[in-house]
């Protein structure tokens, strides 16, 4: 397949906004939202088949992916539920991304990336990033400005489809770039990362839950 390179207007401007909000942001550490992780199952459980993963074709809009059957059907943390909720409180509601959620909160990010419209955010999840060593994290995790330069790099000023994964390179607010491929429910980020739970909605943007931290280049 062709590499895509979608750079459109509101790609643009989403990918503009964002930095502008980062630097209004950046001195304040304690966002307005919260990290309530208590009321949602880990994305990261074993797969099961209830009609979500397992397919050759995604059915439109669906969530799709092995972690995904571990999503309750109702609440809070639902697929119907984070629909409801910006981005950073979503994610606040599936325990599976506390470490995400948390280094989100530590970058003073959670009020930029809930306030942004028509991103796509690679999330990792909780295992992802403990394939980290522990004092590689906590360095990470306590350098904001390196921590925000990873964080901005999981998001794309633009709603990434399924069809959009199957092969493309994409501009990250980081403003370097990524690239996707695969097909049916089988995809990767960089070559490296697997989507475990694609497609899942929230108020302003499209979720793709990743087993792997992406690292942008030197």
């Amino acid at each position: 397949m062709t590499t895509r390179i979608r750079r459109t207007a509101g790609t643009l401007a989403a990918a503009a906004l964002l930095p502008l909000a980062l630097s209004a942001c950046s001195d304040d550490s304690g966002d307005s939202a919260t990290a309530d992780t208590s009321s949602a199952a880990s994305a990261s459980a074993p797969a099961s088949d209830d009609g979500m993963g397992g397919s050759d074709a995604t059915p439109a809009g669906r969530p799709f992916g092995p972690a995904c059957s571990s999503v309750p059907e109702d609440g809070a943390g639902s697929f119907d539920g984070m629909a409801k909720d910006p981005v950073a409180t979503a994610a606040s509601n599936n325990p599976a991304l506390s470490t995400l959620v948390s280094a989100v909160k530590k970058a003073g990010l959670v009020d930029t990336l809930n306030n942004a419209q028509d991103i796509t955010v690679f999330a990792p999840t909780n295992d992802a990033f403990a394939k980290i060593p522990e004092k590689d994290l906590e360095k990470v995790l306590n350098d904001k400005e390196q921590l925000t330069q990873i964080l901005t790099y999981h998001v794309v000023g633009q709603k990434l489809t399924p069809e959009d994964l199957e092969s493309g390179s994409y501009e990250t607010l980081e403003k370097s770039e990524l690239t996707t491929a695969g097909s049916g429910e089988d995809y990767t980020v960089n070559d490296s990362a697997k989507v475990v739970c694609g497609s899942v909605k929230t108020a302003n943007a499209e979720v793709h839950i990743i087993d792997t931290v992406l690292m942008p280049a030197a």
